[in-house]
């Protein structure tokens, strides 16, 4: 099986943050989250609260839409076209994506890719709370061997060093930028 990293390593961008772009648009009372979002990021960048915290305090403008899934749906007729040509050439059946974004943002997607097998952060989708820990870094590694084992990974792919923990999980590693794939040698990175 392949694992994949899904924002900048199979889509072009940030899948959230262009998600709440999508949503201030059509929604502009929605603005009135942000001065709390820019806050709680200034908090964030400043080593104040975990990334975590800044993610539960984010996501909170979902309590100002009223039909998620529909606007979920909405989002991926006009983004779908934001999954990069080298992935579709190589998709396999039993690809697993792990990623920070949503949950409830990525299902539609993998759905209508085709993709089987999603881990992704859990939030609820009407109120904004975050359900689990943020599918991000090392976080990825026990998420991905609740469902599966380290010895199925045969490649995976990633746009971040911050993912180096799953990447040594796989056979072979290839770092993502944009449709350039990079081998990636996870052992010459320290912490090993």
């Amino acid at each position: 099986m392949n694992v994949y990293d899904f924002d900048k390593t199979i889509f072009d961008g940030d899948s959230t943050r262009k998600f709440f772009v999508y949503l201030i648009g059509k929604y502009p009372r929605l603005w009135r989250y942000f001065p709390m979002q820019a806050w709680f990021g200034l908090q964030f960048v400043l080593g104040c609260i975990s990334k975590d915290e800044f993610k539960g305090k984010f996501y909170h403008f979902l309590r100002g839409v009223e039909n998620i899934e529909e606007e979920v749906k909405n989002f991926w007729n006009g983004h779908e076209s934001g999954i990069f040509h080298w992935y579709k050439a190589q998709q396999r059946e039993d690809d697993v994506i792990v990623s920070a974004s949503p949950e409830f943002l990525l299902e539609e997607i993998c759905r209508r890719l085709g993709i089987r097998y999603l881990i992704a952060s859990k939030v609820d989708k009407k109120t904004g709370t975050l359900l689990s820990k943020n599918c991000y870094g090392k976080e990825k590694v026990p998420r991905f061997l609740k469902e599966f084992k380290a010895e199925d990974v045969e490649c995976f792919y990633s746009d971040s060093l911050s993912d180096t923990p799953l990447a040594k999980l796989a056979q072979k590693s290839f770092l993502v930028k944009k449709e350039t794939l990079i081998l990636w040698n996870v052992q010459d990175i320290e912490g090993k």
